[in-house]
């Protein structure tokens, strides 16, 4: 690929930005618990952007005076240890990286979160609406879907994709999930909730 304008032969589409909104999630966490110092961060070394997900956490860590304590997740049989560790090790929070898994595993994320009561931050929907995890932050695939649809209509009708720019995304959402909140003894900040595209009560 050339560039994302110019991509050059039969590749075009859209980008989640997954890796790139690390220091949003961070961010957010920190207004949600002011007193964060010591976070958690569960990836899978197996997949391949979770070097490049870490290394952005890392940064926007550093910039945020956090402490980080990766904890590697190979499979739904490393959930329980990793929060154990988390705990052990005193984090103040749980940050996931974006590695796929299937609902059973998101569950148990969202279970031992609330069993250890660590408020933990998400990077897709799926985590909270589907699973009961607390808080999510990410690009709206919903939205990524209805702009594919357009390039595909435009590809039918004779656009060759190497002249389609791939796209940014354009829309991001914050889901929080009260019930989980309730469950952890968490209250999430005035400011915090009104920033909410969608609350789960």
């Amino acid at each position: 690929m050339t560039s994302l304008a110019r991509p050059g032969g039969n590749i075009t589409g859209l980008s989640s930005l997954g890796a790139d909104l690390s220091g949003k999630r961070l961010e957010l966490l920190k207004e949600t618990l002011p007193k964060l110092s010591r976070v958690a961060v569960l990836g899978n070394s197996a997949n391949a952007g979770n070097g490049i997900q870490l290394r952005e956490t890392e940064r926007a860590a550093g910039a945020l005076g956090m402490q980080l304590q990766y904890v590697d997740v190979l499979s739904g049989k490393d959930i329980e240890t990793a929060f154990r560790d988390a705990s052990k090790e005193r984090a103040d929070a749980v940050f996931v990286l974006g590695f796929p898994g299937p609902l059973a595993e998101r569950t148990l994320l969202a279970e031992h979160a609330v069993k250890t009561r660590l408020p933990a931050i998400y990077p897709q929907i799926n985590y909270v609406e589907d699973a009961g995890g607390l808080m999510s932050y990410g690009t709206s695939f919903a939205d990524l879907e209805r702009r594919a649809a357009v390039y595909v209509d435009k590809i039918l009708k004779g656009t060759k994709p190497a002249d389609l720019p791939v796209e940014q995304p354009k829309k991001f959402e914050l889901i929080i999930n009260l019930k989980a909140a309730k469950q952890i003894g968490l209250t999430i900040p005035p400011n915090v909730l009104a920033r909410a595209d969608k609350v789960i009560r």
